[in-house]
């Protein structure tokens, strides 16, 4: 099985992704370390593919984050479709909590803080950008994708999934 959990920043895919692989023994895999190098430098386009594509060539994994070749592959795409003053929240609440060091799953040299307005504004832009075309492609696939509004309890996504 491959999952992709996807949706804006601070919508809870990391969580939701480990609490997933936990239960469903899979692999788990964030594009947050792929997405980035140490000190908040962006991984080069060619570079980002190549290492999409060997987690891509897996047989079975769980991978959060945002993008169109992972949701392409995904047998399910789990989209969470958090209001944005909610990942806005969130994303300062995670700033704070890791002030002064890299939350997991980040290269070195990545507090928070660093792009905090950069974040808010991606989180804001979302759901008009990013958020619309995976609306869009759910539209094409429905039994290949969730939208979920909130977080619910993961047995109710699990029977949510298997019902796909």
């Amino acid at each position: 099985m491959r999952i992709n959990v996807t949706g804006n920043a601070g919508a809870g895919k990391s969580t939701l992704t480990q609490q997933l692989g936990e239960v469903l023994d899979l692999p788990v895999f964030s594009l947050d370390s792929i997405v980035w190098q140490p000190g908040w430098q962006k991984t080069p386009a060619l570079e980002r593919q190549a290492r999409e594509q060997q987690l891509i060539d897996q047989p079975s994994w769980i991978i959060d984050g945002v993008s169109v070749r992972i949701r392409q592959a995904s047998d399910i795409v789990v989209f969470l479709d958090v209001p944005r003053h909610v990942c806005a929240w969130r994303a300062v609440k995670r700033s704070v909590r890791y002030f002064n060091c890299t939350r997991p799953g980040l290269p070195p040299n990545c507090p928070e803080w660093r792009i905090l307005p950069r974040l808010l504004y991606i989180i804001w832009q979302f759901p008009d950008n990013a958020g619309r075309a995976i609306r869009q492609e759910a539209l094409q696939a429905p039994g290949r994708y969730l939208i979920l509004g909130q977080a619910p309890d993961l047995e109710s996504i699990l029977t949510r999934m298997t019902a796909a």
